[in-house]
């Protein structure tokens, strides 16, 4: 099944695994062992405010190519029918785009672009 057949919010779903895993091992691999201390530094990176300043610091700033970019319009303007009462829709929007691209890359099996990514973010 190619990317393109999986349900766009599906996709996100999938996204938002694979990010999570892949801060969470940074987070770990900083030497911290304390679960309430991890998850407190988890959250400068897996809300949905900071998923949508991620998303639209790789297109301000010409990071990703016109099929990420498309992957992401895709999530972006999926038909979401809640979305968390702490995150306002537009920035839920931009951050189920952000991880739609995570489960685009994790399918086609762009692990190095996946990692190119994740090391941007943690720069910004």
């Amino acid at each position: 099944m190619g990317t393109n057949e999986i349900n766009i919010l599906a996709l996100a779903y999938l996204g938002d695994a694979v990010y999570e895993l892949k801060i969470r091992e940074y987070l770990l691999s900083t030497g911290n062992n304390k679960v309430n201390k991890l998850q407190n530094m988890a959250m400068n990176y897996v809300t949905a405010k900071n998923q949508c300043k991620f998303v639209n610091y790789f297109i301000d700033n010409n990071i990703l190519t016109e099929e990420e970019i498309d992957y992401i319009k895709r999530g972006r303007n999926a038909n979401t029918y809640s979305h968390p009462k702490n995150t306002d829709i537009v920035t839920y929007k931009w951050a189920t785009g952000f991880e739609c691209l995570f489960g685009y890359l994790y399918l086609e099996k762009k692990e190095e672009r996946i990692d190119e990514l994740i090391n941007i973010i943690l720069e910004v």
